[in-house]
């Protein structure tokens, strides 16, 4: 596993955010197939929409894996594409710990302990030599 300096995930970062901007615009995707897929299963009894938009919906989820796989590639851990959370793995002092992206934000400023999620995080002091 790679460990990320904070300088090196906030390096990445701009890299890291496009490939989650391209998974979430896949999930979207997937979404809006599955509801109009079952717009057609309850209004229309017939295959010859559903057939093709089963399809589209295959292949979109398909997309989707191969966009949080390219994202993930980069080292980071996806923790919710809905909510906009990835964590960098990173150690403080001995120990492993997160450090912590929202979707909006334009730099790493927190972190959290292995066990504790997005509640539990901590803003990055800027003197904060810890961070490995």
């Amino acid at each position: 596993m790679n460990y990320f300096t904070l300088n090196e995930a906030n390096q990445i970062l701009p890299e890291v955010i496009k490939k989650f901007e391209l998974a979430l615009a896949k999930k979207r995707e997937v979404s809006k197939l599955e509801h109009h897929l079952q717009m057609i299963l309850s209004t229309k009894n017939n295959f010859e929409e559903y057939v093709p938009m089963k399809q589209k919906l295959n292949s979109a989820i398909t997309q989707f894996y191969e966009a949080s796989e390219q994202l993930e590639k980069t080292g980071v851990m996806i923790k919710s594409i809905d909510q906009g959370l990835l964590d960098f793995p990173s150690k403080r002092f001995d120990e492993d710990v997160w450090l912590c992206w929202k979707h909006g934000e334009t730099e790493i400023k927190f972190w959290h302990e292995k066990d504790s999620g997005y509640m539990g995080r901590k803003p990055i002091e800027v003197s904060d030599e810890s961070l490995v």
